[in-house]
């Protein structure tokens, strides 16, 4: 403890915010302001004022780092696409099918399409839950090389699999990778990017996710038009991707934030200007400073509830706050994730759609258009507006396109079908988009990795529930709902899209600390894009000052 006073001693910027003494030159408000910010564990960067724009020019290292992290996304995109299409390649159903029509024709039995798709979520919720610990304990870098190789083991078996059962093992192996992907990028994220377009660099995980899995539909579409008994090419493709994530995670900087918590301050300036570097006057000392005093006054309030340890992330505010993490993913979920994007093709196919191919890589094309437009103006309109509207968005398109299954079917009825799917995969990209947002910022910084985890992996257990009962519902073999089978998601989902528009709250341009208060304070979600917190009143004072 004496070695960590003498390192802070030395790290202490020039105002010390602790503890202010008045005089005649410093102006009283100023003064003031910088005290209550500073007991909520609060202080000014110097950057609060910059556009959107002058933040990404600002901080080019940073933004690059973030990006460069997200880009692991294009392999969960990836994996969830080939899940999608590659169950309707003919290839792929010679090599695993068990059962026979009356005609001869094989075809995959429902019991293994939902065993594929389940285990695959059992491995998130796995990974999703062992992830988080992980990461606190070695460090965020750590944990992406965990997961690294356990998707380069998936990969492998994905490689050599021959038999349905083999299939299933490499499918719970790429569950484990991408479940821990999922609750340790955003984190990692969200801890090193700017507050001012920590949104943009969030959202660029999904755009990512889309391009990948926009990749695996092409790679599926072309085999299946060129060679349609060619299965394994597009299964090989995933080893440049796995090549090329490992060299981006050797040059990734640790979270200084983590470095931080663990007592590394030393270690924590050092990456600090690392992400930082270029940044003109950049003050190392003064920005962990800033760090400090918000893992600081964490603690002291998590001592003070006697919540210091992970499971706090279900007690009290802490609990809410989860609870609003997960919510926005939940709502994907239950209005249609698995039956329009982990079955997409499979359920076009079976909906009688002459290429189903063709419109899922439609629907795909058209998720990263809007995830490039999310990522442009998602700090600026802000995460809520984002999620509670496209979430709307979805649930009008399912129910029209449960209206459509209960009337004669033709070509016209088709292309409205396609056309509503295209609606709804927007709004549902859109929903993804701010819910993997939530997902990395809306915890305490103390309990980040622990929310982003759990509360990613309780999506998962619905999406275990949702794979075991789509490929019935679709199946026309089985229960042969067909397009009806909207009408399912659309009566699940109605009272997530009511209490989204009650529960979430904006985050945008809000610091951890500044977050940390506003729940505090227990301001109403709705209330929060336009309470004044302790940092808005000192950047307000300080300009005051100055003038």
């Amino acid at each position: 403890m004496a070695q960590e006073t003498t390192i802070m001693d030395t790290l202490k910027p020039k105002n010390d915010l602790a503890h202010v003494e008045i005089t005649d030159d410093i102006d009283l408000s100023k003064s003031e302001a910088a005290v209550n910010a500073a007991a909520a564990g609060q202080a000014t960067t110097g950057y609060e004022t910059l556009t959107l724009w002058q933040t990404a020019m600002k901080f080019k290292v940073a933004s690059i780092v973030c990006l460069l992290a997200a880009f692991s996304a294009s392999t969960d995109g990836f994996q969830i696409g080939i899940n999608a299409s590659i169950i309707a390649n003919e290839g792929f159903i010679r090599q695993f099918a068990t059962k026979q029509q009356a005609d001869g024709t094989e075809y995959l039995a429902s019991p293994i399409l939902s065993a594929w798709g389940s285990i695959m979520s059992v491995g998130q919720i796995i990974g999703m839950t062992a992830s988080p610990f992980i990461s606190s304990r070695f460090g965020r870098k750590k944990a992406m090389y965990t997961y690294w190789f356990v998707l380069a083991m998936s990969v492998m078996t994905e490689s050599l699999a021959r038999t349905w059962s083999v299939w299933l093992g490499a499918k719970l192996l790429a569950g484990v990778g991408v479940g821990s992907m999922q609750s340790t990028l955003p984190t990692y994220i969200s801890e090193i990017a700017p507050v001012r377009i920590r949104g943009a660099l969030l959202m660029c995980y999904s755009l990512w996710f889309s391009l990948g899995v926009f990749v695996a539909q092409i790679a599926l579409n072309t085999m299946n038009a060129n060679r349609p008994l060619d299965w394994l090419l597009p299964i090989y493709c995933q080893w440049g991707q796995i090549g090329l994530m490992i060299l981006v995670y050797v040059f990734l900087p640790e979270s200084p934030i983590w470095c931080v918590e663990r007592g590394q301050f030393d270690r924590a300036q050092k990456e600090l200007r690392r992400i930082n570097y270029g940044v003109a006057d950049y003050d190392s000392a003064q920005q962990l400073q800033v760090l400090s005093l918000t893992v600081e006054h964490e603690r002291a309030v998590a001592e003070e509830l006697r919540q210091t340890h992970w499971y706090a992330i279900f007690q009290g505010t802490n609990g809410r706050r989860t609870v609003i993490a997960l919510w926005t993913n939940m709502t994907q979920q239950f209005v249609g994730l698995t039956l329009f994007s982990i079955y997409g093709t499979y359920f076009f196919q079976q909906a009688g759609i002459k290429n189903p191919f063709q419109v899922t890589v439609i629907t795909s094309s058209m998720n990263i258009a809007a995830t490039l437009l999310l990522v442009v103006i998602g700090d600026r309109i802000g995460r809520r507006s984002i999620a509670c509207y496209a979430a709307t968005v979805s649930w009008t398109a399912c129910l029209l396109i449960g209206i459509l299954g209960v009337v004669p079917r033709n070509n016209a009825v088709d292309n409205v079908f396609v056309f509503f799917v295209c609606v709804w995969n927007i709004g549902t990209t859109a929903i993804g988009a701010a819910g993997w947002s939530f997902i990395g910022e809306i915890s305490s910084q103390r309990l980040r990795h622990y929310t982003a985890g759990f509360g990613a992996a309780l999506t998962c257990v619905a999406g275990i529930i949702m794979s075991v009962l789509v490929p019935y519902m679709v199946n026309t073999n089985q229960w042969n709902w067909g397009l009806k089978t909207a009408f399912f998601y659309v009566g699940l989902c109605l009272p997530f899209v009511i209490g989204i528009w009650f529960l979430i709250p904006e985050t945008s341009g809000r610091s951890a600390a500044e977050l940390d208060e506003l729940f505090e304070r227990k301001i109403k979600p709705w209330n929060f894009k336009k309470t004044e917190t302790a940092t808005q009143r000192l950047v307000i004072a300080e300009k005051q000052a100055a003038a």
